[in-house]
């Protein structure tokens, strides 16, 4: 076992050696572009925020490109589901890379597409989330849950998207 383990261990560092060897090879790696976790929670405090002076309790969640939880908080006094509900959005903005509202629209004026709702359990078209998008690309999502209405849940997704500098992909209303 030993043998075989140092053998795999040559042939690591075999490996790292001649990449390292090669400047060009790293160049040719995609890179992913990733929401800083301070930068997110200060996008959903500040979500919480507006919906807390509107007169609101809710819920935000930010989701990462594949759609992990990176941030989640619940207002004092929220209720317990909108902490799914706000995952959710966040979740399918971020996997159908546009506003939930926009979904949820196409689908009551195309039902059959009402099978996008049920693409996996994750998926909620219900307005209120918004893909992130910096620098071009789609790097997560938010997703507001808990307001009267999903307009207030909209302007509250809304001003997370600006903390976090993200371009819009989505219709102001």
């Amino acid at each position: 076992m030993t043998n075989t383990l140092q053998r795999f261990s040559y042939i690591i560092s075999s490996l790292l050696l001649c990449m390292a060897a090669n400047p060009g090879f790293s160049q040719d790696m995609p890179t992913q572009k990733l929401l800083p976790l301070e930068l997110s929670t200060q996008a959903a405090m500040a979500a919480i925020k507006k919906c807390h002076d509107d007169g609101f309790k809710v819920s935000v969640a930010i989701v990462d490109q594949s759609g992990l939880l990176k941030v989640q908080l619940k207002a004092d006094g929220a209720g317990p589901h909108t902490l799914d509900s706000s995952r959710r959005k966040a979740y399918t903005a971020s996997s159908l890379r546009d506003s939930t509202h926009k979904y949820a629209t196409l689908i009551a004026q195309r039902p059959e597409l009402q099978s996008l709702s049920h693409l996996n359990d994750h998926i909620l078209l219900l307005g209120g989330g918004f893909p992130i998008k910096i620098g071009g690309e789609i790097v997560g999502g938010i997703g507001v849950g808990g307001a009267p209405g999903i307009e207030f849940d909209e302007a509250c997704a809304r001003v997370g998207l600006k903390v976090l500098k993200a371009e819009e992909v989505y219709e102001k209303k």
